[in-house]
């Protein structure tokens, strides 16, 4: 029940990281070819889920900060290639996909796997 309440945290705290920081993007930079940022409002709101993102990854039952964000890290650069996906239609190659991979599994190691204590 532990593993799957810390990965829904984790899903969770990926929503509001890479959506904050999504969100801070599109209010800077827009599209990313050149046309004029979303403004201020886009930007508070990316700035707020990223203060959210900070709050969630506290929830993990696991007490050790460096082990949490670490295998977070896994998550984020998975997660950031189904955000790229769904939000701003980013196909990613057999690389891109083969590397996520590698680091949920990764991820796996760092957080799941049996410690003596």
């Amino acid at each position: 029940m532990l593993v799957l309440r810390s990965v829904a945290l984790f899903l969770v705290a990926a929503l509001f990281e890479i959506g904050g920081a999504w969100l801070v993007w599109q209010g800077v930079r827009g599209d990313g070819n050149g046309g004029a940022g979303r403004g201020w409002i886009w930007i508070g709101a990316g700035v707020i889920a990223l203060g959210l993102y900070g709050f969630v990854a506290t929830l993990q039952p696991d007490g050790e900060f460096g082990r949490i964000l670490a295998a977070y890290g896994g998550v984020f650069v998975a997660g950031s290639i189904a955000w790229g996906m769904v939000a701003d239609g980013y196909r990613p190659d057999r690389w891109d996909v083969t590397g996520a991979l590698i680091c949920l599994a990764g991820m796996a190691v760092i957080m799941y796997a049996p410690r003596g204590h």
